[in-house]
């Protein structure tokens, strides 16, 4: 397999976005964050969002323009689709796909629905990702900043032969090519992205916390002190990976805390937690997961199953513990400082 491209500025020409209007549907986490930073590069932009968006007064304050999503495609050469998955392929069918022309370019921040086929654009129009590696509010700072966040960049379809360069000159308006566009594919994003959630960053570091906050409560220890070590320094932990690697992090900690690291860790994710997380991607690569997600989100699915999870993992032990606890940390304003024993 050949090594991926990372395109920075230089590798991203500005001017292939000069006369094009950019439609961002909807002004969530990040389509706040690419419609304010195409704005402030000089980008003619305006928002979509649905009829009675409460985000229309917000984008309207903040000195976009606001047209409903119909309004928006129909107005733009350029589409960035900011909604969450499971709404996309109904309002893309409905609202989108009508107003499309030849030359349009649809793009995503994620590549759920056109690698499941949930949307399938027509063969001439543009399709390409463009995947911040970061939540918006940080996309927007960074930005403010004079920085940029990395993002992942892909084409699906190059229907006018400039595909790659209108995304590269978009990843360079948002100002993720300040710090790096890595070249991806949309499957590959996909099926990367919801992995990391499922077996690691969510699904797996929340039930890693959880079953070691019950482990301890079970033998007897005070459930404030089981808090404290396996959910509250989690934190800490992750800062220093996230600064200097693992090893900068085993070099900031005890040698007793990287001794216990090295001997137990293996102990924790065997070869049997491999497994599991080798069936969690071939459900992902399979379809399985995208098919049961969107079943349950869908109006016959009424999100019962999504709801009854929700609300059995708000009640865990640890939610109302962590309540406490947060209450002593400086940083929460007008939090009380006091555990009620």
């Amino acid at each position: 397999m050949s090594e991926a491209k990372i395109f920075y500025q230089q590798d991203c020409d500005m001017s292939y976005l000069q006369g094009k209007k950019i439609a961002i549907i909807g002004y969530g986490s990040q389509g706040h964050a690419h419609a304010l930073n195409l704005k402030d590069s000089g980008c003619d932009v305006v928002v979509g969002l649905y009829e009675g968006s409460k985000s229309k007064a917000k984008a309207e304050k903040q000195g976009l323009k606001v047209l409903t999503t119909p309004e928006a495609a129909k107005w733009a050469d350029i589409i960035m689709i900011l909604t969450p998955d499971e709404k996309q392929a109904d309002m893309y069918k409905q609202d989108i796909e009508p107003n499309l022309e030849a030359g349009n370019m649809l793009m995503f921040a994620h590549g759920f629905n056109i690698h499941y086929s949930c949307i399938v654009p027509p063969a001439d129009v543009d399709v390409a990702m463009i995947a911040p590696k970061a939540p918006g509010h940080t996309v927007r700072s960074e930005y403010q900043a004079g920085k940029g966040t990395p993002c992942l960049i892909a084409v699906q379809q190059d229907a006018t032969g400039k595909a790659w360069d209108i995304a590269r000159a978009y990843g360079a308006g948002i100002g993720g090519a300040r710090a790096g566009l890595l070249e991806t594919t949309f499957r590959t994003e996909t099926e990367t992205d919801l992995f990391g959630e499922q077996a690691v960053l969510c699904g797996g570091v929340c039930k890693l916390m959880q079953t070691g906050f019950e482990v301890l409560c079970e033998a007897g220890y005070d459930p404030r002190n089981a808090y404290f070590e396996c959910i509250h320094e989690m934190k800490l932990i992750v800062d220093l990976i996230y600064q200097s690697g693992f090893q900068g992090m085993r070099y900031s900690i005890s040698n007793t805390a990287e001794y216990g690291d090295y001997v137990s860790g293996p102990r924790i994710i065997t070869e049997d937690v491999k497994k599991n997380m080798k069936a969690v991607l071939s459900d992902i690569q399979d379809g399985t997961f995208a098919k049961d997600f969107l079943l349950d989100m869908s109006p016959a699915g009424r999100q019962v199953h999504f709801k009854m999870l929700r609300q059995k993992n708000s009640e865990h032990p640890s939610e109302k513990i962590g309540e406490q606890i947060r209450k002593l940390y400086s940083w929460n304003d007008g939090e009380d400082k006091l555990i009620n024993n």
